[in-house]
């Protein structure tokens, strides 16, 4: 089952200039490292790893523009750990469903995925509305717990508690998750 997973980092590349923008680039500084932990294993297996982000205004699907246009204080660190690489492949949406608008359903059928493993932010309203799409379109979802962030506590708890409870997704922690879909 698992040889048909991609892993989608959800927003990952963020300016954080917003209301509050600092509280959550600190949650996601400290979900960094399981993403990247994720990252490695999707590579090691050669599995698809999909970043989906928001275009900042300039509705190019380059991600080192995107990036150069994000980078500052509070997102260098978050960059630096988590740049796409060329293998990855790198989608921009409008909204805040990473299906909306983008061809992301088409790339997963043409790779033959049907479960997505998803993280990135902010876990109460892009991944959030992600999974909602991903299991409208009848695909299978896990979304490790400490992989994805909000900027309220409560918030990402509740999603999470959607996400699970709703929306059949498996929410345990990365390294349970990967134990159990990989035998590491």
């Amino acid at each position: 089952m698992m040889e048909q997973s991609a892993l989608l980092i959800i927003d990952i590349i963020n300016d954080f200039q917003f209301k509050h923008g600092k509280a959550l680039a600190e949650k996601t500084y400290a979900i960094c490292p399981n993403i990247v932990k994720l990252k490695e294993t999707m590579q090691k297996k050669h599995m698809p790893i999909i970043y989906i982000n928001d275009h900042y205004d300039l509705w190019q699907a380059d991600y080192n523009k995107i990036m150069d246009n994000c980078r500052n204080s509070l997102s260098a660190s978050i960059i630096e750990a988590l740049s796409p690489e060329d293998e990855d492949f790198f989608l921009i949406k409008p909204k805040h469903s990473a299906f909306f608008g983008t061809a992301l359903h088409t790339l997963l059928s043409q790779l033959k995925v049907k479960n997505l493993i998803l993280t990135g932010i902010a876990g109460n309203i892009c991944v959030l509305f992600t999974a909602n799409d991903a299991y409208m379109r009848e695909y299978g979802l896990s979304i490790p717990n400490d992989a994805i962030a909000s900027a309220d506590d409560q918030d990402n708890a509740y999603a999470l508690r959607m996400m699970e409870n709703v929306l059949k997704a498996d929410v345990r922690s990365t390294e349970m998750l990967l134990s159990g879909l990989f035998s590491l």
